[in-house]
């Protein structure tokens, strides 16, 4: 064997070494998230949970595993006497709903927009890039008071605020992306044959641009609980009589000092899953983002 061919072998195993390991740590990021979900899905089936009911009996109660708890309330009790466990599954369905919704309602606009602005350029993309920077210079909870005022409280206007508060980094990321692929060999090969530029953006740069799209949307999904947690905490998110994680965080503060296990669940969860998906995000985006995979 050559030289030349020795050097090349040993560049080509350097590369596809750490794209196995970038694969292999997004496969175990994905576990655990995969587990929660089916947790929070799957437990109500079993008939496993707790009643929901009220317990004046057994109000503030410590969890199972702690002097004083049991194992009946394995997370035990709120001021009612409700079983944290039960709440706790049922809010995290809506709340892991609430993400994937809000992922796709700001990834929707966003790629489009992006899209658009990274093929065409000229004044489209001074356009687009104008609203970007306008919409990533006003803090989300201002735009997010603005339309809770004015429209109430409700998961719909939960949705607009996520999409209007999430879509300014979807294009961002998604313009830039766009910005590479136009000038690869098949698209001028694609104009050299008259293919028409919408026949161009739809059917061969938009393929292209699916590895991005998904771990946009990886990262979107944390954003959206993390916006929606919260909201709620403040009061201006999910309504009664549904229930989030950020609800519960939200009505377990004033008992923190009596029955803290109240809050600290519901935080942990959404602290812990926030954490991996962005974990996730960030390694698939490193993975099909050329700039980060050269780095």
């Amino acid at each position: 064997m050559s030289e030349l061919e020795l050097q090349l072998k040993t560049s080509e195993g350097a590369v596809a070494q750490p794209r196995r390991s970038k694969r292999t740590s997004a496969f175990w990021l994905a576990v655990p998230i995969a587990v929660v979900a089916v947790a929070v899905f799957v437990l109500p089936l079993t008939g496993l949970l707790p009643a929901a009911g009220q317990d004046l009996n057994a109000t503030r109660q410590p969890p199972g595993f702690l002097s004083g708890g049991s194992w009946s309330h394995p997370l035990g009790t709120d001021k009612l006497g409700q079983d944290l466990l039960t709440q706790f599954v049922e809010a995290g369905r809506l709340t892991i709903m609430i993400g994937l919704v809000g992922a796709v309602v700001a990834i929707g606009p966003g790629t489009l927009l992006g899209l658009l602005a990274g093929y065409f350029r000229g004044w489209v993309d001074r356009v687009i890039s104008v609203l970007i920077d306008a919409q990533l210079a006003l803090p989300f909870i201002l735009v997010a008071l603005a339309i809770i005022a004015n429209r109430g409280s409700s998961l719909p206007v939960l949705f607009l605020v996520l999409a209007l508060t999430g879509w300014a980094v979807c294009a961002r990321v998604t313009r830039s992306a766009t910005l590479a692929i136009r000038e690869r060999q098949f698209v001028l090969g694609l104009r050299a044959a008259g293919a028409s530029e919408l026949r161009i953006v739809f059917r061969h740069i938009l393929p292209n641009l699916g590895g991005t799209i998904v771990a946009l949307g990886t990262l979107q999904v944390g954003t959206a609980i993390l916006i929606e947690s919260a909201l709620s905490f403040l009061g201006l998110g999910v309504v009664p009589p549904m229930n989030s994680w950020g609800s519960l965080l939200a009505a377990g503060q004033d008992e923190l000092s009596t029955a803290w296990w109240i809050a600290f669940f519901p935080g942990l969860a959404v602290t812990v899953l926030v954490l991996l998906v962005n974990l996730l995000g960030d390694a698939m985006l490193t993975h099909y983002d050329p700039r980060k995979r050269r780095r």
